[in-house]
């Protein structure tokens, strides 16, 4: 599978973005509703941190010391799409923002090993 992330800009602090993540698949390939999915971020000088994954079934985790309810992943299969809604931006969430897709299904968590395929990162900037 094949990602492309969309939707980094520059915002102000308390501001909104909405990042989405296509994926495309060959023929006979596992299905996109079959990955776990996934965004990271990394900011200069620091290791990539989980943000958000959303499982084949639909389950969700937060990376919670990174997000506290301020982010929603969802999916939309028949799109072959998945989303990161972050409201409430802060200048510490400025970093690159990469999904990322996990199979067979259940191996995508909150690890980055846990993940096989890659996009190739969209710059979210928070300004204060």
């Amino acid at each position: 599978v094949q990602l492309q992330a969309f939707g980094g800009g520059l915002v102000q602090a308390g501001g909104s973005l909405s990042l989405s993540c296509e994926a495309s698949t060959r023929a006979f390939s596992p299905a996109f509703s079959s990955y776990d999915m996934g965004w990271f971020r990394q900011a200069p000088e620091k290791e990539r941190e989980f943000v958000a994954g959303i499982s084949w079934m639909g389950v969700t985790t937060y990376g919670v010391d990174v997000v506290k309810g301020r982010f929603t992943i969802s999916r939309d299969n028949a799109k072959k799409t998945v989303y990161l809604q972050m409201n409430g931006l802060k200048p510490e969430d400025t970093a690159v923002y990469y999904c990322a897709a996990g199979f067979p299904p259940g191996r995508g968590g909150i690890r980055a090993e846990e993940y096989d395929y890659w996009g190739q990162g969209t710059q979210v900037t928070v300004s204060s």
